[in-house]
């Protein structure tokens, strides 16, 4: 079966509402009516039950009821709705002023009686001497209180038939920016990720979903862009490799060449296909990130050690460079040695290219749990440092233009890794340094 629309629904709700207020308020309406008619009939019978009582007083047999029965008849005869039956204390039936009168209740008081498809509504009340029953002709009360329910449900009818045509034409009226949201949802695609849901013209119950919509669809817009430039980077970073293979193979086929010749050629490509190869695992590292696949291992880590081990392995580079290695401060955490490990290497390593000869890198470990490489240098412009963690990003492509040592993948490496831990990392310059700063979770 189809599913039922909104607009089916809210008009199918709108005309349930209906029906339920107008019967509710029908059937009150019709109750008391009812309740109004039984008092009014209970005033009259009472009032001429009260009349009859004073002509009947002074009758205690059937023979005594027949000098009164011209008066009864005369009262009667004022109201040819009203009916009049009178027995004895016996059972016995001294008069009746109708036929065809329905047989009276046996306990005194009002009743509604049914008979010969006439309706009566009856008063009985014991006397001294006889029992007197009042009989009112009630029809034409019944046949209004039916065409007045008859009315009520024509009208329950109509108003629900027509509240739910109202209703379909409001909610359709109503969900109007629904479909213009799902016209502009409908027009995104990979070349006008930019459209936006106009949110000003939107209703205030729509305007957070068009917030959220619109939300979203900027995170889809970077992340595509993001997408295009990584595909761009990576066959731009890929081709200077694979040209330096062509070249240097081409180059090497000109000519008939020596085994020792052959053997350095290779030697060579080798060094060009483990750059390649060190760059596709990096890029793997980094998806493996993306998607939220890198599950770091829980040991106990001192990061004074850590750190000492690293700096030990780096301090040849430093003394030829001329530039100075320190350690500050100790701290203990739980992580995965080999990430961290590699994620503080990376920014060593970055910081050794960076520094000048003579200048200093300094690693500060804090018990909170906050790291801090530093190392004198050259600023970093203040545009440049959010984009320094972004694969591929060098802050002047023209200084490396062609190294196949450096692909600018190591800081967005670094971020991947602290962040699977948990942590994050920023960079700042100020007064000459340049500081990237780790802060890791506490640890229980």
């Amino acid at each position: 079966m189809p599913r039922l629309s909104l607009s089916g629904r809210l008009a199918l709700l709108f005309a349930a509402c209906t029906a339920a207020v107008s019967l509710s308020a029908g059937l009150l309406f019709s109750h008391a009516s009812e309740r109004h008619f039984v008092e009014l009939d209970q005033q009259l019978l009472s009032a001429r039950l009260s009349q009859l009582r004073t002509h009947l007083a002074d009758v205690d047999s059937r023979a005594a009821l027949d000098d009164h029965l011209p008066t009864l008849r005369s009262e009667l005869s004022h109201q040819s709705d009203l009916a009049l039956r009178i027995r004895g204390n016996d059972g016995t039936l001294w008069f009746d002023s109708r036929a065809g009168l329905p047989q009276e209740p046996r306990q005194p008081g009002l009743a509604t009686l049914h008979s010969d498809g006439m309706d009566y509504r009856s008063l009985c009340q014991a006397l001294p001497n006889a029992q007197v029953t009042l009989f009112l002709d009630i029809t034409h009360h019944q046949h209004f209180l039916q065409r007045m329910q008859q009315l009520i449900w024509l009208t329950v009818g109509l108003c629900a038939l027509a509240t739910a045509l109202l209703g379909a034409w409001a909610a359709r009226r109503g969900l109007q920016p629904l479909r213009q949201m799902g016209a502009v949802a409908a027009s995104v695609n990979a070349r006008s990720l930019t459209t936006r849901l106009p949110v000003a013209q939107l209703p205030e119950e729509l305007a957070e979903l068009g917030h959220t919509v619109n939300a979203m669809l900027q995170r889809l817009d970077d992340a595509f862009q993001r997408l295009s430039a990584f595909s761009a980077d990576i066959a731009h970073e890929l081709r200077t490799p694979l040209s330096n293979l062509l070249t240097h193979t081409q180059v090497t086929l000109t000519r008939p060449r020596s085994l020792e010749e052959y053997r350095e050629a290779l030697h060579g490509n080798l060094e060009e296909l483990q750059h390649m190869a060190q760059m596709v695992n990096d890029m793997l590292f980094l998806a493996k990130a993306d998607h939220g696949l890198l599950m770091p291992s829980r040991q106990a880590l001192d990061l004074a050690t850590e750190t000492d081990a690293l700096l030990e392995y780096y301090a040849p580079l430093a003394e030829d460079a001329g530039i100075t290695l320190l350690r500050r401060g100790e701290a203990q955490t739980e992580g995965d040695r080999h990430m961290l490990r590699r994620a503080m290497s990376n920014l060593l390593d970055n910081s050794l290219r960076f520094t000048p000869s003579g200048g200093t890198i300094e690693v500060t470990l804090s018990p909170g749990l906050h790291i801090e490489i530093a190392n004198t240098g050259p600023a970093i412009a203040a545009q440049a440092l959010p984009r320094l963690f972004d694969r591929f990003y060098r802050e002047d492509p023209t200084r490396h233009e062609g190294s196949s040592e450096h692909a600018g993948l190591g800081l967005a490496i670094t971020r991947s890794i602290v962040q699977a831990h948990g942590g994050g990392i920023h960079a700042h310059c100020e007064e000459g340094w340049t500081r990237f700063v780790i802060d890791l979770p506490q640890t229980r």
